[in-house]
């Protein structure tokens, strides 16, 4: 039997241009554009993927059909790809980032450890998994997760909780309200982290036909919210009453480009600051009143004014257990606390008096509040006296005798801090480095100090330094390492060498997981499973180290290598990697002594309450000495 022809699509109005949804969302994303101040950046500056048949067809096409428009970069793991974004985006104060795309299955699954880093570390990432097919009209898919009861559940509603915003596309037309929401929470100082998109595989290929206006530029201006009137006054009031007032500066002081405000207002007052992983580098080391890092990795001049503080005014600081000592640190009975935080919840944590507004607009407004108060000459001289003290310890730690012994860790960061300049960026997360460089690391701009210890997840130095160096091409960029973080992820080593991004990468070989083994030891654990050595006659790894030779590893993936064995060999390889143009690893075997400075403060790791192990019940004895010096802030 004869049939008609099928009907032509019906043709696009002028108001209209019928494009697939993942050319439309490409197009949209080109579109898009952040300001605060004045400047205007990209908000979407390219797009990450490795493509499976969850992604290839839809958004694969899409960016081969506007590529001048969208610039790709091809990873080698998912996670690593939120790494290399979340890096690009903190680098440029939030104002910028990049999104990921993959398939479905286990592609979608290994963005969910990235999306929780950017999310607690309050950084902007849109995330784009395939998903599986809205219509069900092959049902299992390849790499589908079926579930019994619930047919619209897939393995991407891992995503929801570690997502500040979550949408499943199921039709080409809900792509507008979902990316219009999606651009909304990514520039939101207050609510910004991962946004996911799941994208079915049939509706990414699906025809519609959108509104002209839908891929309109558009500019998202990032707020300044200035602080309450009330809450201001009551903030002031709390400082002009403090006698050993204290501000720690957290990330939200970087967030908000805010350090020329902090500093004005520190020059004023006379108050100290100290400040959290995320904050460092908000003073310049040398400044008079920055006292250091706080907490349990901490400087012992800022933790010292913590214990004695009875003004504690937070700016931009979450206060986890890190800082606050897992609230054994401020001990003074009097103490109170003022957070000034754009983030609400923040503001409100130890039962502080909250400043909710913008961290620029709020120092501006608390120093013009407090012109002509400034603390009293004693107390800036007890600081300042806490300061030098502690500035002796650094350079003893960091500085090696002798050029031709092997350096111990402390030494290699002496030895980077000799060759750095002002605008390098040095990037860590994990491990012991953390502690090292929070004690140590004398930061000279506000984006050298680039740790990531809100999730503080391992491998995410690498694929972080190609973001950053993204950010800023002609800046040196250093991923320091250790040998358990560098095995957790070092596959994007071939996608600097391929991008021609001349990061460098410190690679610390110490046999094993160094920090946790400090750790374990500390609590009982008498170093279980912490060491990369061969088993020995009693099954425990306590033979030889391992023949891995990381090193030959990263040369094999097209970095170029340099080992030092010894202090003065160090200096010169980072010399030697800082002037190349191309990826350099500088691999260096450290001295097992550690050199670190204590911890000034402690850190809560609950220790077995019963145990027949001496290593355990002596541990348990000092973790129960220790929580008795908790406090409940209220």
């Amino acid at each position: 039997m004869n049939r008609p022809p099928a009907p032509s699509p019906a043709a696009p109005s002028e108001g209209t241009v019928r494009l697939t949804a993942a050319q439309a969302l490409v197009r949209f994303l080109a579109a898009q554009h952040t300001e605060r101040d004045g400047e205007r950046q990209r908000l979407i500056a390219g797009v990450w993927g490795v493509f499976g048949h969850g992604n290839v067809a839809g958004v694969g096409q899409a960016l081969v059909e506007y590529g001048d428009l969208m610039p790709y970069h091809q990873g080698r793991n998912e996670q690593a790809m939120v790494h290399a974004a979340v890096g690009f985006a903190r680098h440029r104060g939030r104002l910028s980032t990049q999104a990921v795309t993959t398939s479905i299955g286990p592609g979608a699954t290994n963005l969910v450890t990235g999306a929780a880093l950017a999310t607690v570390n309050r950084l902007p990432v849109l995330l784009l998994p395939g998903d599986y097919l809205a219509g069900h009209a092959a049902d299992p898919l390849l790499q589908q997760l079926e579930h019994p009861v619930e047919a619209d559940v897939s393995v991407n509603d891992a995503l929801r909780p570690v997502s500040r915003y979550f949408d499943r596309i199921s039709r080409a037309e809900a792509l507008i309200p979902s990316a219009l929401n999606a651009m909304r929470v990514l520039t939101d100082p207050a609510a910004t982290g991962a946004v996911t998109l799941a994208l079915p595989q049939d509706v990414q290929a699906e025809a519609y036909d959108w509104p002209r206006e839908f891929f309109a530029d558009r500019v998202w201006r990032v707020r300044r919210p200035a602080p309450d009137p009330a809450e201001l006054a009551a903030a002031a009031e709390a400082v002009r009453a403090a006698s050993r007032p204290l501000i720690i500066a957290g990330g939200g002081v970087r967030h908000s480009a805010a350090e020329d405000a902090l500093r004005a207002l520190v020059e004023a007052t006379g108050i100290p600051v100290a400040s959290t992983q995320a904050g460092k580098g908000s003073l310049r080391h040398d400044h008079p009143a920055d006292l250091g890092g706080i907490g349990h990795t901490g400087a012992a001049a800022a933790d010292d004014a913590a214990r004695a503080a009875d003004l504690v005014i937070g700016v931009g600081a979450r206060h986890t257990d890190f800082t606050t000592a897992s609230g054994t640190l401020f001990q003074n009975p009097a103490v109170r606390f003022v957070n000034l935080n754009v983030t609400a919840s923040d503001a409100h944590k130890l039962a502080a008096a909250p400043l909710v507004c913008d961290a620029r607009a709020g120092l501006l407004a608390l120093a013009e509040a407090l012109t002509g108060h400034r603390v009293d000459a004693s107390y800036e001289a007890a600081y300042r006296d806490g300061k030098r003290r502690w500035e002796r310890v650094v350079e003893d730690a960091l500085h090696a005798v002798d050029d031709d012994a092997v350096p111990t860790q402390t030494q290699v960061l002496g030895a980077l801090d000799a060759v750095v300049g002002d605008e390098d960026v040095v990037i860590n997360a994990a491990g012991s480095l953390p502690g090292d460089l929070h004690k140590l690391w004398r930061t000279r701009s506000p984006r050298q100090y680039h740790v990531e210890y809100g999730y503080s997840c391992m491998g995410y130095e690498i694929p972080a330094a190609v973001g950053v160096q993204q950010a800023a091409p002609d800046t040196p960029v250093w991923a320091l390492v250790g040998d358990g973080t560098y095995l957790m992820m070092p596959t994007e080593i071939v996608t600097a060498v391929q991008e021609a991004l001349p990061i460098n990468l410190v690679l610390v070989q110490n046999h094993g997981y160094a920090s946790i083994g400090g750790l374990s030891e500390s609590v009982g654990a008498e170093r279980f499973g912490t060491a990369y050595r061969h088993r020995g006659a009693d099954g425990a790894f306590t033979g030889a180290p391992l023949p891995v030779d990381l090193a030959a590893n990263a040369g094999s993936l097209g970095m170029e290598v340099l080992r030092a064995r010894t202090v003065g060999e160090l200096r010169e390889a980072l010399r030697a990697a800082r002037a190349s143009d191309r990826a350099t690893c500088v691999y260096v075997e450290t001295a097992p002594a550690p050199t670190a400075p204590a911890a000034q403060a402690w850190w809560d790791v609950p220790v077995a309450e019963v145990s027949a192990r001496p290593a355990a019940a002596e541990a348990r004895a000092r973790y129960e000495r220790e929580t008795a010096q908790r406090r409940r802030y209220l």
